[in-house]
């Protein structure tokens, strides 16, 4: 390891440690916050000879185990219902894009083929910044966040002909400046490993290798990863198991690109065929973090790798062309939002967080210079016109928030009289979780007020009769319009877990009369709620679990009543000992400390704990 390394790998680090928070603390999101880290640093990075875009292409791996994580979260048949948006949604979004920014170029004076390539580089849009900021925002299950990764998605799928495109359109005299042997600082002209299996083969045998690649894909996520990670597991090695997971992600993501498909791509398919595997969870713990790092550092690199000598030279050419390729999109996106009926803020929503271009732009635009397809000069603009395109997306984003959204829940507050006045039970969150509650309640003939982000699932709830209101339940004039003031219950079954604290700890402070039941992801999730004020928590796999214990009880030979009794005993022990932990954990301020109350608690009392539980199921078991 060399100073070199450790000096750049220290400053990029050190800036997202200051940028970052303080971006969050004035609500700018973490985006921007690397964006502005990367800007900060840049001349530090040019002074220390850094070369950013190749370090940029190295953290794009964290674009690659996000799609993977994304894809672990969905059921195939979740992507099955989406493939109309996919498809024809993104087919339409990067054919119209790509037409229209090629007539714009034309009118500026590019050549046909020029523009045309313009025109591709331009139609791509973010994956990293979109789908981590609707992540962050809790945004990604509505209707415009669902649209806004559909399309990414087919984005992905485009590059493959896009590349396949490209070469056709070289120019004549760029094509004989190459022959001369011209330096152009792409950096393609360099001999190097290659590893593509699909090089000078025949179309039809790509296709066929491209669809074998696929294939295995799919047969080893859904046969091997299995066994491979039992095998693993043996070793006890915690370590072991994080590479194993990284070595696959990096397995699927180098196939991907060695049949010229998208390793981002690749990796998304991958998640979604595991998506029912016994190592779902262990997978998302394990990749998560190296996820948020190497996003992190690509966030940073995009920023620092804007040239602001050229920038200083060119400011209005180049503003004017960022801020009108951000119009365009914008108006591209709407009206594809009005054919396939996106409703008020998701319309909004999928508009302007679609409006930049993406990282992808920046391999696009050195195949086009390599491929003597665009001229240098020109392509140095481009770079500039993608990267502050990225650049100002955390702004359209904050535009949303504080503009848009408020408005369309301002629309909504209006509405409030159609509340029937007995609707005094209001679910916040209508998928799995929230579903079961609200037939539970309406099959007791008990009228509930259900609010969702989701149109498809509130016209579904409409046409049974059931008052329903689209939007963000965490916005207060929103929970106004549903008639919080008048509610007795109120039932958080939101499923992104910081939302759901902070719901809880709003309604704690201005609506304490209210009886709030929350759901918790996992046991650390239990102890925010209850640091917010919620006091009738639910974990969503802990029934579930408490009721396979009572047939495992019953399978190995404990009577019905015996089975019961014993699975009562250890609910109420756990559900006490919650209470000690979680109060512990709230009087921490480092929980995870080994000399906070917690960590101390937890020490001096788990064998205790569990020595009293068998006792006490000892003497049950007995009868005494």
């Amino acid at each position: 390891m060399t100073a070199e390394f450790m000096f750049t790998t220290f400053t990029i680090f050190l800036a997202g440690m200051i940028a970052v928070p303080l971006a969050s603390r004035f609500g700018l999101g973490s985006v921007l916050g690397y964006l502005i880290a990367g800007i900060a640093i840049g001349p530090v990075l040019h002074w220390a000879e850094v070369d950013v875009i190749a370090l940029q292409h190295f953290t794009e791996f964290g674009v690659v185990m996000m799609l993977f994580l994304i894809g672990l979260e969905m059921q195939p048949k979740v992507l099955w219902a989406m493939r109309s948006r996919i498809f024809v949604m993104g087919g339409l979004q990067v054919g119209l894009t790509t037409l229209a920014v090629m007539a714009v170029a034309m009118a500026l004076g590019q050549v046909w083929s020029v523009a045309l390539a313009i025109g591709m580089i331009f139609a791509m849009s973010s994956t990293a910044i979109v789908t981590q900021t609707l992540n962050e925002k809790g945004l990604m299950r509505s209707d415009g966040g669902q649209a806004s990764f559909s399309v990414l998605l087919f984005q992905d799928i485009a590059v493959i002909p896009m590349l396949a495109l490209i070469p056709l359109l070289a120019l004549p005299e760029l094509m004989a400046a190459f022959g001369q042997g011209e330096d152009h600082g792409s950096g393609h002209g360099e001999t190097g490993l290659s590893l593509s299996l699909v090089e000078g083969l025949p179309g039809w045998q790509t296709a066929l290798v491209t669809l074998a690649a696929i294939g295995a894909v799919i047969i080893a996520g859904r046969y091997l990863t299995g066994p491979i990670f039992r095998y693993v597991a043996r070793a006890r090695l915690r370590e072991l198991f994080v590479s194993t997971a990284l070595m696959m992600v990096l397995a699927i993501a180098l196939l991907m690109t060695m049949v010229g498909l998208s390793p981002a791509l690749g990796t998304f398919l991958a998640g979604v065929v595991m998506a029912n595997s016994e190592y779902r969870h262990e997978l998302e713990s394990d990749i998560a973090p190296f996820k948020g790092i190497f996003l992190g550092v690509f966030f940073i690199t995009v920023g620092a790798s804007i040239d602001f000598a050229l920038l200083g030279e060119n400011l209005g050419l180049v503003f004017g062309l960022t801020l009108g390729l951000i119009v365009l999109k914008c108006a591209v996106m709407l009206g594809l939002g009005r054919v396939f009926k996106l409703a008020g803020g998701d319309k909004w929503l999928f508009a302007l967080g679609l409006a930049q271009a993406g990282e992808f732009g920046f391999v696009l635009v050195s195949f086009t210079v390599a491929n003597a397809v665009v001229p240098p000069a020109v392509a140095d603009l481009l770079l500039l016109v993608v990267a502050l395109s990225m650049l100002l997306t955390p702004a359209l984003f904050i535009i949303y928030d504080r503009v848009i959204a408020p408005r369309y829940s301002r629309q909504q507050e209006r509405e409030a009289d159609e509340i029937a006045p007995n609707a005094r039970i209001i679910i916040a969150g209508h998928g799995r979780f929230g579903g079961v509650v609200n037939r539970a309640l309406q099959a007791a003939d008990y009228q509930t007020t259900v609010v969702d982000y989701s149109n498809e699932q509130l016209a579904m709830l409409r046409r049974f009769g059931l008052s329903a209101y689209f939007g963000d339940a965490t916005r207060p004039d929103l929970l106004h319009a549903a008639g919080i003031e008048e509610a007795d219950v109120f039932v958080i079954a939101i499923d992104n877990k910081a939302a759901a604290t902070e719901l809880a700890r709003y309604m704690h402070d201005h609506h304490p009369k209210v009886h709030v039941v929350a759901r918790a992801i996992d046991r650390w999730h239990v102890y925010d709620l209850w640091a917010a004020g919620c006091r009738d928590i639910i974990r969503e796999t802990y029934d579930s679990s408490i009721r396979a214990a009572r047939s495992v009880f019953e399978a190995i030979g404990h009577p019905r009543d015996e089975a019961e009794k014993l699975i009562g005993i250890f609910e109420e022990f756990d559900r006490r000992t919650m209470v000690e932990t979680a109060q512990a954990f709230i009087e921490s301020d480092d929980p995870h400390s080994e000399n906070s109350p917690y960590s101390k608690l937890i020490r001096e009392n788990l064998g205790i704990w569990e020595e009293e539980l068998k006792e006490i199921m000892k003497r049950a078991r007995s009868g005494k």
